[in-house]
């Protein structure tokens, strides 16, 4: 069990952690009427189905390719035949909303000296894009990418990443997620987790649990700066 002490370093999962994955399909609502949220939810789902099934085909494809073939399922599945609305919604995976938390959260874990960074399944160009539309480059040290190594989480090398990258042992890193099985993957590899559980979701049963369960990033400060 942890209790956070040690750590010097949050390291955030980007895609519905940090970002609103739904606010791309949100910004065409109009378009798309009644099919909107059913597509948008069939993008998400298909885009993780496919990272998990392309690590385990050992068939790697950046995380843009990834996005593009599981939008073009939604598409297909929900009888969307739009191509400009297609590049549209791409486009705007690049500006994603932050949640509204996530500004202040980052502002006061670097005043209290804690070292932020971001461990996405997201293309560097991607992941770029979305924390300068989010005005968060300010307070992200760095965002690493599984492209360099070419394997989606929750491959353990993936979280091996955020170690190297950052020079620290597992025991500094909290390691933020609003999905399950990330945050039970990070715990596997050995990182303090904090499963952001914006959704009211119910536990992974999977061999690692996360050591705490927040509604939103809001209170991660406390838990971190004094532990």
């Amino acid at each position: 069990m942890s209790d956070f002490s040690d750590c010097t370093v949050c390291v955030f999962d980007a895609y519905g952690t940090l970002f609103d994955v739904h606010s791309a399909v949100g910004r065409y609502r109009e378009q798309l009427a009644e099919k909107a949220d059913a597509l948008s939810l069939t993008w998400r789902t298909k885009q993780l189905e496919y990272t998990w099934l392309r690590s385990l085909m050992k068939a790697y494809t950046p995380f843009d390719q990834v996005t593009r073939d599981a939008l073009d399922y939604a598409f297909d599945l929900h009888d969307v035949t739009r191509p400009d609305l297609k590049k549209s919604l791409m486009n705007a995976y690049l500006q994603l909303d932050a949640y509204p938390e996530v500004t202040g959260v980052l502002q006061q874990l670097k005043a209290a000296g804690i070292r932020c960074a971001i461990l996405t399944n997201g293309s560097p160009d991607m992941i770029d894009a979305a924390v300068h539309s989010a005005g968060l480059h300010d307070y992200i040290e760095c965002s690493l990418s599984v492209d360099t190594i070419g394997v989606f989480k929750p491959d353990p090398r993936v979280y091996q990443l955020a170690v190297d990258a950052l020079g620290v042992k597992t025991r500094q890193v909290s390691f933020q997620s609003s999905n399950a099985w990330d945050a039970a993957g990070a715990a596997h590899f050995g990182f303090n987790v904090a499963w952001i559980n914006r959704f009211g979701q119910r536990p992974e049963r999977l061999p690692a649990t996360p050591h705490a369960e927040l509604l939103d990033l809001s209170a991660l400060p406390d838990l971190i700066v004094r532990s």
